[in-house]
């Protein structure tokens, strides 16, 4: 999961050596610059399961800062506090899922490998290790009972064990256990913390991930001071056990995110019915004609993003052509490190595009800083007219509707908005280094992921 306190959870790329995964994924490479590749005639799904609903992600990733200040249009002058822990970046869609007969509701990511429900009987506590009650830290259920199960098996000698960029850790043993979403069930290794650092929803018990097998976080050992990436032990995240096993004929899991109202959204609360997440073909949403297969991109080690044909696939990451927009002419917009993730809100592009773009909102959006702090992103009149955003990939182009790049917050009476497209600032003091498509581009398209042939398909998206 691409956690972050405002800060980027994905230095971890940078710190991982090269492993390899039980399960093959095929590295291919780019066509030659200027080739327009052909989309792949996708099957319709054969297992599909509605995202229960949206909520935004757990408080504890926004606290390292007390309150953003909104440029108020009035007087261009004038500010508002409004608390940080409502000015959310990251989205967490959930769905139902059962594991060992037992139900819960997930987190679903693509920004991350591991499956782990907490166990019942975890114990909470918090960042200096002082136990807290079971309720601080928020999940939604008491937790999985492995005694329960009737198919729950321990893998004993290993250990789960994650820090995420906003400070939560899940820490505990590992197990095999049938692990059903969607009427796709499968025989999966999870993980079932009893260790947690962690303020959550309280609505999801854990997370199903569906990146690549690198991110997985299983070590060879029972001693959390003796873990590293020499006894990491890589293994297959859901979707990739579930092609493994013949579980669905055709190797792609899809995705169709859907917005919610502008009410809806800067009440900063639950959002119900928010999609779905299909295996095996495309996700059933009404689609138009514009489509593109495209190849993922691997990474080096110790490396950025890369075309190499010995990179690993590790994120949803694509090369892109091009962003347009009024003023846009005579900027560089192409990029070749931007990852495909459904947990972030936002679009976050090139600093110098994210403020031309900002500029081309009547009235113009402003930079704004974040107190105490050396972040900043850009703010905008909520009644703002959002300018025509439009992305190439693998030489097809793809709309954005104008209500996606106006995202609202609420806080005790006050809504500010910002604008869907970002910079990185708005994430790192490492200008540049970040790129997400988030939600504000997967509201508008279905992306359809082939991991095992390292593929992404695009499809727009009927207007809804």
């Amino acid at each position: 999961m691409l956690k972050m306190t405002f800060l980027s959870a994905l230095s971890i790329i940078y710190l991982l050596g090269v492993a390899n995964a039980r399960f093959t994924v095929v590295r291919r490479r780019d066509p030659a610059p200027g080739v327009q590749m052909q989309a792949k005639l996708l099957p319709p799904a054969e297992f599909s399961v509605p995202f229960t609903g949206k909520t935004p992600r757990r408080k504890a990733k926004n606290d390292a800062f007390a309150a953003v200040r909104r440029w108020s249009p009035a007087t261009c002058t004038d500010t508002a506090i409004v608390d940080a822990a409502n000015f959310n970046f990251k989205n967490d869609y959930l769905t139902d899922v059962t594991i060992g007969g037992q139900n819960f509701s997930l987190l679903i990511d693509t920004g991350s490998s591991d499956t782990y429900v907490v166990q019942k009987g975890f114990n909470c506590s918090d960042a200096q290790g002082d136990p807290l009650p079971q309720a601080s830290c928020q999940f939604g259920t008491a937790g999985f009972d492995t005694e329960a199960s009737k198919t729950f098996k321990p893998f004993p000698n290993v250990i789960y064990h994650n820090i995420f960029g906003d400070g939560n850790t899940l820490t505990g043993p590992v197990g095999f256990d049938t692990v059903t979403i969607g009427g796709l069930a499968v025989t999966q290794e999870i993980a079932v913390p009893t260790l947690a650092v962690h303020t959550g929803d309280n609505i999801s018990s854990g997370i199903l991930g569906l990146a690549f097998p690198r991110l997985t976080n299983v070590f060879n050992t029972t001693d959390i001071a003796n873990i590293s990436d020499a006894n990491r032990l890589v293994y297959d995240p859901f979707f990739l056990s579930a092609v493994k096993e013949k579980r669905v004929k055709n190797p792609f899991f899809s995705v169709a995110l859907d917005r919610g109202t502008f009410e809806q959204e800067a009440s900063n609360t639950f959002i119900p019915n928010s999609g779905f997440l299909s295996f095996g073909g495309i996700a059933p949403v009404p689609v138009l004609d514009t489509c593109v297969t495209v190849p993922i991109q691997g990474y080096d080690a110790n490396s950025a993003p890369s075309n190499s044909p010995n990179a690993e696939f590790r994120f949803y990451t694509v090369d892109i052509d091009s962003y347009a927009f009024p003023g846009s002419t005579g900027l560089i917009t192409a990029n070749n490190n931007t990852i495909l993730d459904t947990g972030t809100a936002f679009n976050i592009v090139p600093q110098d595009v994210a403020a031309a773009y900002a500029a081309a909102f009547n009235p113009p959006g402003v930079l704004t800083l974040v107190p105490n702090s050396t972040l900043s992103g850009f703010a905008v009149d909520c009644n703002a007219e959002a300018p025509e955003f439009l992305v190439t990939i693998g030489g097809k182009t793809f709309s954005i509707d104008p209500r996606d790049q106006i995202v609202p917050f609420g806080n005790n009476g006050t809504i500010i908005c910002a604008t869907g497209t970002q910079g990185p600032s708005i994430l790192t003091n490492a200008p540049n280094s970040l790129f997400i498509l988030g939600d504000v581009f997967l509201h508008n398209v279905v992306a359809t992921f082939n991991p095992i042939a390292g593929e992404i398909t695009l499809t727009q998206r009927a207007k809804y």
